[in-house]
């Protein structure tokens, strides 16, 4: 086993904060890290510093001789004023992966992109690179659930080494065969996925508090000794005295657990939620919502799944007359009192203090069927300290913001939430907390999010935004969905192959048999080529193959957008989805063959 990286009593503090005291662990060739730890605790402050762009108090971080490792900035730093075509230059394999994620616009300015496109940049370019060392700083956030899936795919497939923080629990188990938890400014490695280092979690917290309390019961004892007169222990060894003190300093460690408490009930809702009557919404000429009709229940709870800029986010707009239909309503239940978690974060003044913040808000904050907090007293529900809610909320961190985004929320007891992925920068620990939370919530819920173990959590279906104005109302959560989705196109793959058959005949490449591994030259022996002469040539291949089906993909992209009737659009769309899985193929074994080019 290669040793990649080894890191030796890293010790970082912030002020007179500890971030993570003594860290000792190794990175080998072919591993792949899952950091975890809460927010705040120094999870994105140890991957820089890992990366070399934050600098440690005390400690060493020794890489292998000339190891090349790659970052990705949980929020990524790129160049302004440029296109994404003068961003890709000439780099053939930069290409092929935003093809992949559906980066297409290469006249569009980088500042004009979203933040999904933005982001999805930023994970080619550090890919396109080929560190043996990738470093990932929640790289799910703000991308799809196809994308999500796409990398989860990539990584999972590539033999490059990770080291990574995410909360999103499947991406995790997909990919990582190793945890690296931070707790207390310590660190805890564990083998095996989320569910093993939750168990042993429980087992160490278990076997420190029976620690704990083994030495409290002897301390006890020796308080005793300690509390006679001196003349009665005047003989007695300094060693004892020693120990006293030592256990008196052990038994002051804190183990409780600080987790936020989101037990605030639901306000009463009526029967009556909301009917959404022949709503329809366009943006120029794309089509977000179209006729759409349904009528929601008490108590539902629901999914929204679709590409990034299919309407999710519009549609729950409408729902609370934040932005108007084109035509139609929504008919809205007089009990209904919603509660709204937006993407874009809530407007408070940036040169406010927390406190003053919520307290414009709400003076005396009523809960519970008339139990009152007051402001301080609420926000420590949700992790904040006194000393926290002095804060400016300028200086505060991407989950210190959700936290106070959520407790906004939540203090004015809604009966139906709406949350908009809410769970881009919260610790996968608050997620859990959420999740318990909202499966027992009295209440309705819609969820906007790309975490599919949060979607299967909660949802009791989806709707599924398809484009084109199109809703899908599914029975069932995610996972069911997706099985669901690629038995369907399996199905199709399967009818268009027995179509082709007859049609096709299959070619092959030159076979290998006789082509030397290794070449004679004039100085001796010449390096063997990493690829085989039939990979070679399957490479060359695919490049064609892959500017073809493109080309044919951009094509019928074009084609829906143009707004004309399309007699066999069923017809098109199969294609359509057939060359979207011949390219994912295709791309993904193009990439395997290029790293070893």
């Amino acid at each position: 086993m290669i040793s990649y990286l080894q890191i030796e009593n890293l010790t970082k503090s912030h002020g007179d904060r500890m971030i993570f005291s003594d860290v000792t662990f190794g990175i080998n060739q072919g591993d792949k890290i899952a950091l975890i730890a809460k927010n705040g605790t120094g999870k994105t402050t140890l991957l820089r510093c890992i990366a070399g762009s934050e600098s440690v108090d005390s400690g060493k971080i020794t890489p292998r001789k000339d190891l090349k490792i790659g970052f990705l900035e949980q929020t990524p730093d790129l160049p302004e004023g440029m296109t994404v075509g003068d961003f890709t230059g000439g780099d053939d394999r930069l290409k092929r992966l935003l093809t992949q994620m559906e980066v297409y616009e290469s006249d569009a300015l980088i500042e004009t992109l979203s933040g999904g496109q933005r982001k999805r940049l930023a994970i080619a370019r550090v890919i396109a690179d080929q560190p043996d060392l990738l470093i990932l700083d929640e790289p799910t956030n703000h991308l799809d659930i196809p994308t999500i899936e796409w990398l989860e795919n990539f990584l999972s497939r590539s033999k490059v080494t990770l080291l990574m923080v995410t909360h999103d629990r499947y991406f995790l188990d997909r990919i990582c065969d190793k945890i690296i938890e931070i707790d207390r400014a310590q660190v805890y490695i564990h083998e095996g996925d989320y569910a093993n280092y939750l168990r042993r979690r429980r087992e160490r917290v278990e076997g420190m508090a029976s620690e704990l309390a083994k030495v409290k019961n002897t301390l006890r004892k020796e308080q005793e000794w300690m509390n006679r007169q001196p003349q009665a222990r005047a003989g007695k060894a300094q060693y004892r005295i020693d120990a006293f003190h030592d256990l008196k300093r052990r038994s002051q460690t804190d183990l409780r657990e600080r987790n936020v408490d989101l037990r605030v009930s639901s306000s009463y809702i009526g029967s009556k939620i909301f009917e959404a009557c022949g709503v329809s919404k366009s943006f120029g000429d794309k089509k977000v919502l179209d006729n759409l009709n349904y009528v929601f229940s008490r108590y539902e709870k629901v999914g929204i799944i679709g590409r990034n800029g299919a309407g999710k986010s519009t549609f729950i707009k409408m729902l609370q007359g934040l932005v108007q239909p084109d035509s139609g309503h929504f008919d809205i239940g007089e009990t209904v009192r919603f509660g709204y978690y937006s993407q874009d974060g809530i407007a408070f003044d940036e040169n406010k203090r927390v406190i003053d913040a919520i307290t414009e808000l709400a003076e005396d904050i009523v809960v519970n069927d008339n139990v009152h907090y007051s402001p301080m007293q609420f926000l420590q529900h949700f992790l904040f300290t006194p000393a926290d809610q002095q804060k400016y909320i300028s200086k505060l961190s991407g989950g210190e913001r959700s936290r106070l985004h959520l407790a906004a929320v939540l203090m004015r007891s809604p009966n139906f939430l709406i949350l908009d992925e809410p769970t881009n920068d919260l610790d996968i620990m608050t997620l859990g907390i959420l999740e318990d939370y909202l499966a027992g919530f009295k209440g309705c819920v819609i969820v906007i999010s790309h975490d599919r173990f949060f979607l299967d959590s909660i949802a009791d279906h989806l709707f599924v935004f398809e484009g084109d104005g199109k809703v899908k109302d599914f029975p069932g959560n995610y996972t069911e969905y997706r099985s669901w989705r690629e038995n369907r196109d399996r199905e199709e793959r399967l009818a268009l192959e027995k179509k082709t058959t007859s049609q096709t005949a299959t070619t092959r490449g030159a076979s290998d048999a006789g082509e030397p591994a290794v070449k004679l030259s004039r100085g001796g022996l010449e390096r063997a080529q990493k690829l085989t002469f039939k990979e070679r040539k399957e490479f060359e291949s695919l490049t064609e193959e892959i500017d073809s089906l493109t080309k044919e993909k951009q094509a019928l992209e074009q084609l829906f957008n143009s707004g004309q009737p399309i007699a066999d659009i069923d017809e098109q769309s199969r294609r359509y989805t057939q060359l979207t899985e011949l390219l994912d193929e295709k791309e993904m074994r193009w990439l395997e063959l290029s790293e070893k080019a």
